[in-house]
């Protein structure tokens, strides 16, 4: 009774101290993540471990300074684009707020005054809405500045435990072994192996489904002759991951103002392009999940689907992550299913 009650104050302490160890916490995930590079290093190169994490640190590194450069490159290039662009823009949006207005004055004579009292009270509601939002994503945009320093000084701590903790694995697994049995050791080993695997193919399919859904988004502007294409992709990719907004909140509304500016082969073009991105996801998503995760396509339709019915957007990770857990339990022999009907 004393050893769980210890064990439980451990977890529960362990938890409590989860939302402060974020930085030390994706750094474990990315050790384990690079050990297997630094082993076959090791067995192939004869290196000693502290070169071989060196080297492989080092190109971790470049490889995460060169995506971010890149991704910086092309978004400032891009927002310059917009930002040329922008006067036209909103100059096309007023054009079509004029004409709406004009067509409005021209029928609000023949409209009973409560139905036009209720509609000017729905645009004034419409007009504190989107103000609220204005207001809220300026201050959203300003926390977010004020936050620079404090990430980056999470980041840097970030890389300085990756290079420690990738240092130091094997003897904190040695270290951990002292503490199990021999049994436990294997089951725990084995579930360990599973989840790092579909962990790593989690990552794989997200990054798969995010670069197909760029590059269609891409390819559609393109030949749509949008000037800021790349932007605009890679606003949509970021959306795309947020299924309680998708890409549609970013093509419809574009392509409906655009059909309503007079532009109607940019409009319609921009629809289509969302229902092409929402039906090629659609298909490969579940296949994408099962090849990279290791699960059924049914099992990772299903987890993903539940996931975000019971849970949102976090459940989209969470969803998968239950039944790889699951399935590795039950190959550990964690869980036996001895059910009978």
């Amino acid at each position: 009774m004393k050893r769980w009650m210890i064990i439980a104050l451990l977890f529960a302490v362990g938890l409590w101290l989860v939302p402060y160890s974020v930085p030390l916490l994706f750094a474990l995930a990315t050790a384990l993540l690079l050990e297997p590079s630094i082993r076959r290093l090791q067995e192939n190169y004869k290196l000693k471990r502290a070169h071989a994490v060196t080297v492989i640190f080092s190109l971790f590194i470049i490889i995460l300074g060169l995506s971010l450069y890149f991704l910086v490159v092309i978004f400032v290039q891009q927002v310059m684009a917009l930002s040329q662009k922008l006067p036209y823009v909103l100059n096309e949006a007023t054009k079509v707020l004029d004409r709406l207005i004009q067509t409005w004055q021209s029928y609000s004579s023949s409209i009973p005054q409560e139905i036009i009292d209720s509609l000017e009270r729905g645009v004034n509601t419409v007009e504190q809405m989107l103000l609220s939002f204005a207001t809220n994503l300026t201050q959203s945009l300003v926390h977010y500045i004020a936050a620079i320093p404090a990430f980056l000084i999470h980041f840097l701590v970030y890389l300085i435990a990756l290079f420690l903790i990738c240092l130091d694995l094997p003897q904190l697994k040695q270290g951990m072994r002292r503490y199990l049995s021999e049994r436990t050791e294997q089951r725990l080993g084995m579930v360990v192996a599973q989840l790092s695997k579909a962990g790593i193919g989690f990552l794989k399919a997200q990054f798969l489904l995010s670069l197909i859904t760029f590059f269609l988004a891409l390819a559609g502007l393109f030949v749509l002759g949008v000037d800021y294409a790349a932007l605009m992709a890679l606003v949509i990719v970021v959306v795309d991951i947020l299924p309680i907004l998708g890409t549609g909140s970013v093509l419809v509304p574009w392509g409906l103002i655009s059909m309503a500016n007079g532009n109607n082969t940019l409009g319609i073009g921009l629809i289509v392009l969302f229902v092409v991105i929402t039906v090629v996801r659609r298909i490969i998503e579940p296949k994408v999940f099962s090849t990279n995760l290791g699960i059924s396509p049914l099992a990772a339709l299903v987890s993903v689907y539940l996931g975000f019915q019971l849970l949102g957007f976090i459940g989209l990770f969470v969803g998968p992550v239950v039944v790889i857990l699951v399935e590795a339990l039950a190959k550990a022999g964690v869980i036996k299913w001895t059910i009978k009907l």
